[in-house]
């Protein structure tokens, strides 16, 4: 079922209630996924490493997703001419070959663009370069790019407008302005212990919500504060999976349809994504897209080069600036953006659990997307890894 947007509209129980002041836009929208009455797949932070292995580059057997449509052109990552081979020491041990660190260190995907050229592409456990992998947070980062393209379309007006402007259902909260939101420091209390089944990061997926309310805004409504509003930075999940109503009620569209519009088929990605929705239908801002490792370095590749597709400025150049330079005063638990962190003094990047990046050297013209499967969602041993590639490739490029 497809229907014209030519008001603003309400989708998914009052989730999308919302109304934009942009003059309506004329087109197809895809209504909210449908959940089957039995849906009960498993929590994808309790996958034993087999199960990650199976299920990470195939989301959609299982879960419930959107599809982020490609367009007819590819934007070409051409091969250069002389291919990269770092060197990487991790645990005390010292890597000549990406293949044999790849292995040890449970990372499927490893890509290398430097100023547009591909000089390194690597897999392993299975996986192969028309699989797509999940991306945990780094959804995230994505998300974040949605917020400045619905300010470039005049659908968010300013980040400085009241949440509740976009989701009604949070008046009353512990949420103020949009800027708040997608810094993470709004000072609603969180916790986000992937490894405690009785977190909010854990929790949140289940809360029976309330009649005609998405359940996520449900639960997140009923949090308290903790901190001024405004104040201090404070890792949450929930605070991207807010970002997504914000957007779909802002722009009329689901995330998975927006993205499709703006940057992925106008930038040209290689293959559909998919994005997994909640239990009301609605892609996750804040986890879990899917999509093959080429067009995870796209991401990088489009941010790079300015937040233009096709010609047209679709992420404002002040947004990303914002975006991708720390916001906190003073940061805290590292520098953070717009859902884009800064990587040491040189660098900015999108992360998710279990091994999943993206990290942009702008300065190099340099991209570097990496997924793995990780054993553990945070681990200070698999970081480690993590940045011990990044300085393998780094001192090879230099």
């Amino acid at each position: 079922m497809r229907f014209l947007l030519t008001t603003c509209v309400a989708m998914c129980g009052g989730m999308l209630a919302g109304c934009s002041t942009s003059p309506p836009v004329e087109t197809a929208i895809i209504p909210p996924a449908t959940i089957p009455a039995d849906y009960a797949p498993p929590s994808l932070l309790t996958l034993t490493p087999e199960e990650q292995l199976q299920h990470y580059k195939a989301i959609e057997n299982t879960w419930v997703t959107q599809t982020v449509e490609r367009g007819d052109e590819v934007h070409k990552l051409p091969r250069a001419d002389d291919m990269l081979s770092p060197s990487m020491t991790w645990r005390d041990e010292t890597y000549d070959d990406i293949q044999s660190f790849m292995n040890a260190s449970m990372m499927t995907g490893v890509l290398v663009i430097k100023d547009g050229e591909i000089i390194l592409e690597n897999y392993a456990h299975g996986r192969t370069a028309e699989d797509r992998w999940t991306s945990f947070s780094v959804a995230k980062s994505v998300t974040g790019l949605l917020v400045g393209a619905a300010l470039k379309d005049g659908y968010i007006d300013s980040l400085d407008d009241p949440v509740t402007d976009y989701i009604p259902d949070l008046a009353g909260s512990g949420y103020d302005n949009v800027r708040q939101l997608i810094t993470m420091a709004s000072g609603v209390k969180w916790n986000e212990d992937y490894e405690d089944p009785n977190s909010d990061v854990s929790q949140a997926s289940s809360w029976p919500g309330e009649p005609g309310m998405n359940h996520l805004v449900s639960y997140m409504r009923r949090l308290p504060g903790e901190a001024e509003p405004g104040s201090e930075f404070s890792y949450k999940t929930g605070e991207t999976d807010m970002a997504g109503p914000l957007v779909a009620s802002a722009t009329g569209r689901g995330l998975a349809q927006y993205l499709s519009e703006k940057i992925w088929k106008p930038y040209g990605m290689e293959q559909d994504a998919v994005w997994i929705v909640d239990r009301d239908g609605m892609e996750r801002g804040g986890c879990c897209m899917s999509m093959t490792l080429r067009d995870y370095g796209r991401i990088g590749q489009f941010v790079l080069d300015g937040g233009v597709a096709d010609g047209e400025q679709v992420v404002p150049e002040w947004y990303l600036a914002e975006a991708t330079s720390n916001q906190l005063k003073p940061p805290a638990e590292g520098a953070y953006g717009y859902f884009w962190w800064m990587i040491g003094e040189e660098a900015y990047g999108a992360r998710g659990i279990f091994g999943q990046s993206i990290t942009v050297y702008p300065e190099d013209g340099l991209v570097v997307a990496v997924n793995s499967a990780f054993p553990r969602a945070s681990s200070r041993e698999y970081s480690a890894a993590l940045t011990a590639l990044l300085a393998g490739v780094r001192a090879e490029v230099e």
